[in-house]
């Protein structure tokens, strides 16, 4: 993909078409940002431009379809070994470092999720960054920069993304999918500015299993026991989704508090189920639904520290059911 081809980001493209047009490319970059907004699009533009024959990233030439393929040798692409880059990684990365380049001017060597790397792995990476050779181009990717050592940030020019605006991912989905307004409305109200999320696999979920989500949530009593503990289990059965779940349940708590606060039906997520927002909010006050986003904000952070899921989700329910 090259620059051309990348929505939005602007200035983005322009900060780095400048440094390769003037030969000011830095040894390495930070691209920050929530997951899905174009990093990776980003950093694989970048490649592109580097290696190309025709030094412009056309995306015909050889060189350019390596890059697209992923087998470009001067093409090194790091990941987390399960939950985390170890200090192993990182050493046999800067191996490969120490090599000139095969075919390109430059060494590209991308590392994903860089804020996933052990305190062994980010102060073996800092020999990298302090003493750079000039034909490797070093590209940290991470949607949690503050977890970086201050000393990698330091290290890196900075370059921050920002989430796409509704209106434009909404506009895209209409003409890409061929869908309506108001699911185009939902996707994109949900996608937090993500065209990944907003095309991915959660568009079922998002369109069809969210009703049915917050039809069996608003449904919940706090004096019925059972179905909390059957809707407990159902949720905490999936965790590769669980945490797309909660957040349907955040933005329809966040209309219910919108709704009590008068704003227009328009600034709705879940502009579709409006007549269900409006019933639920003449049930609930202020302080309850803030009291119930409380519980949500936490139970996202309980799992985050892998506490038993079900478990998590059975004391969430008893609390957005109250």
């Amino acid at each position: 993909m090259t620059f051309d081809q990348i929505l939005g980001h602007e200035r983005q493209k322009e900060i780095l078409r400048r440094a390769l047009a003037n030969g000011r490319v830095a040894h390495a970059y930070l691209f920050s940002g929530p997951d899905g907004i174009g990093k990776r699009l980003m950093a694989m533009a970048m490649a592109r431009a580097i290696v190309c024959l025709e030094q412009r990233g056309c995306g015909h030439c050889l060189a350019c379809r390596k890059i697209d393929h992923q087998n470009h040798p001067d093409l090194h692409i790091l990941e987390p070994d399960g939950k985390s880059i170890k200090i192993e990684q990182i050493r046999s990365f800067q191996r490969e470092l120490n090599l000139k380049p095969l075919e390109a001017p430059r060494k590209i060597c991308m590392i994903e999720e860089a804020d996933t790397m052990t305190v062994g792995a980010a102060n073996a990476l800092l020999k990298t960054l302090e003493e750079p050779r000039g034909d490797t181009l070093l590209i940290l990717l991470s949607a949690q920069p503050n977890r970086l050592l201050e000393t990698i940030r330091s290290r890196c020019q900075p370059l921050p993304f920002t989430r796409h605006p509704n209106s434009r991912i909404q506009a895209e989905l209409e003409k890409q999918l061929g869908i309506d307004s108001s699911e185009s409305h939902v996707l994109a109200a949900l996608s937090e500015g993500s065209f990944k999320k907003a095309f991915g696999k959660d568009r079922e979920l998002y369109l069809e299993q969210r009703r049915e989500l917050l039809k069996t949530l608003t449904g919940l009593s706090s004096g019925s026991i059972l179905p909390i503990l059957d809707f407990a289990e159902k949720l905490a059965a999936d965790k590769t989704i669980l945490p797309d779940i909660l957040e349907i349940f955040q933005a329809f708590y966040r209309d219910v508090l919108m709704t009590l606060h008068g704003r227009s039906d328009e600034e709705l997520v879940n502009l579709d189920l409006k007549d269900k927002v409006h019933r639920v909010s003449g049930c609930e006050s202020v302080t309850t639904v803030l009291t119930k986003l409380d519980a949500l904000i936490e139970v996202r952070r309980q799992l985050d520290r892998n506490v038993n899921r079900q478990l998590a989700m059975e004391v969430l329910l008893l609390k957005l059911a109250a």
